[in-house]
């Protein structure tokens, strides 16, 4: 919902509630404030969210395309039985003896392969080697680089990396950012013009109109997809946060605050070893590098995998393995609904299982956390998931098309006159000045780019002024 700031007179765009005792109502003083904030932020945003709306509709498909691209990979013929994970991990490491490995992931179901990871000196730093192997022969079947906690492969991590910071490393990430600081927004702003504005049938607030091509149409179209895409835009925008660099710190410390992190099992071999917590990101968004490999005494990986079994690890799992002074850690990794994200920590020198956690005691706030980053990353539920993003990324590009072709075709309509927050009630006024500069702290990104706007808008309104006073016929409020 962007770039709409026209307020002609003849416009149906009034207010749905009438003005009595000829006072205005709230509505009526603060529509031209949010109709003049929503085209500002159009004309600025709307290029990175169609940015970020084209390149997160390719990742989304690109779930698919990596089945495809890569089935040589990922899948193979099944057979009768598997050979032990122990040797399937020695045939990666004997293709690859300069690698270390640093987890495995065995194969999910019947015809997938084993994926070992490895640290290794010729891949990009923050990215794994996977060799993947025939659980069945135990003959590898290839090697790609691979990146985050869904083992994202070329195509997709750098469809991820593009949405993400566009290939440019930290400084890049402002764009993203920027995008999701406004994209909520810009919603809201444009759902409450939407629904705000006079009509003759309530169908018309959902079902576009049809006719000739018109600025109206084109409006009805724009705001009705809006409300249907409303929830979705606003999830991104929150979820999108969560991982940015200035408003992911806040809130972080928030979710700590409330008890709400993310929990690790403890892997700390010994007493005093205690579980921490971090926040969990997605392919292409999060990466780290690998501890010191432990030595010592190794019952190997079998053992660790039936010990995580017997204590309820199942599905498809990730298998790291130990660092110095650490244990083996084992944990689900089905994010489909119900997900399965339990771990266990396993004392690579007995087999026993030193700790466990249960994605069931996550706390509520956590739990939330791990669905929303999941959602986003179309990982949560899968297939059904990468749909909705899809398609709610084809909604967005299809908003700022429009957004742009309204401005376009209201030309050389009038926009909303500045000062239209002097008639805010100051009861209204204040507590929306205090509540803007408390959000603007919170997502420093928002309150910078606003800050932006009203130095803009301020100095074009005294290039208009002198223009007026010059008696310039260009002049424009």
């Amino acid at each position: 919902m962007t770039l709409d700031s026209s307020a002609r007179p003849e416009s149906t765009d009034a207010p749905a509630a009438p003005e009595t005792s000829g006072r205005r109502s709230t509505w009526s003083a603060l529509r031209p404030l949010v109709l003049r904030l929503h085209f500002y932020a159009g004309v600025l945003v709307a290029p990175l969210l169609l940015i970020a709306a084209v390149s997160g509709l390719l990742y989304a498909l690109s779930y698919q395309a990596e089945k495809i691209v890569y089935a040589h990979e990922l899948t193979v013929p099944v057979g009768d039985e598997t050979v032990p994970l122990s040797q399937q991990v020695h045939a990666a490491k004997k293709v690859n003896p300069n690698g270390t490995v640093t987890a495995v992931w065995p194969s999910a179901e019947p015809g997938a392969t084993t994926r070992v990871l490895m640290d290794d000196p010729d891949v990009e730093e923050g990215k794994s080697l996977a060799v993947f192997v025939d659980p069945y022969t135990g003959e590898v079947r290839g090697q790609l680089p691979s990146y985050g906690g869904s083992g994202a492969l070329p195509v997709r991590t750098w469809l991820s990396e593009f949405h993400a910071n566009l290939k440019l490393g930290e400084t890049g990430r402002l764009y993203s950012e920027t995008a999701a600081s406004w994209m909520w927004v810009v919603a809201l702003g444009g759902l409450a013009l939407w629904i705000g504005r006079r009509r003759k049938a309530r169908r018309e607030l959902f079902v576009p109109e049809r006719g000739p091509k018109s600025r109206r149409r084109t409006l009805s179209w724009h705001g009705s997809l809006g409300l249907w895409a409303a929830a979705g835009l606003l999830g991104l925008s929150a979820t999108g946060l969560t991982w940015s660099t200035y408003a992911g710190e806040n809130i972080d410390l928030v979710r700590a605050q409330l008890d709400g992190a993310t929990p690790t099992v403890s892997a700390v071999i010994g007493e005093g070893g205690e579980g921490g917590s971090g926040h969990e990101g997605h392919a292409g968004h999060g990466g780290g590098a690998a501890a010191p490999a432990a030595t010592g005494p190794d019952v190997g990986v079998d053992k660790v995998v039936e010990a995580a079994r017997a204590a309820g690890i199942d599905g498809s799992m990730s298998v790291v393995l130990p660092a110095e002074g650490k244990g083996y850690v084992v944990k689900e990794t089905d994010t489909q609904f119900p997900v399965h994200l339990d771990s266990v920590a396993v004392n690579p020198a007995d087999g026993t299982v030193m700790d466990e956690l249960r994605f069931a005691d996550y706390p509520l706030l956590a739990k939330l956390t791990r669905f929303g980053i999941d959602a986003h990353s179309g990982v949560f539920l899968g297939l059904v998931n990468q749909l909705a993003l899809a398609a709610l990324a084809l909604a967005l590009i299809l908003l700022v098309v429009w957004g742009y072709r309204m401005w376009w075709l209201r030309r050389p309509g009038r926009p909303v006159a500045r000062g239209a927050w002097r008639k805010v009630p100051p009861t209204v006024l204040l507590p929306l000045l205090a509540g803007t500069a408390l959000v603007g702290w919170f997502v420093p990104l928002l309150g910078i780019s606003l800050l932006v706007f009203l130095a803009v808008d301020v100095a074009l309104g005294l290039a208009a002024r002198a223009r007026s006073r010059s008696g310039d016929p260009a002049a424009r409020h």
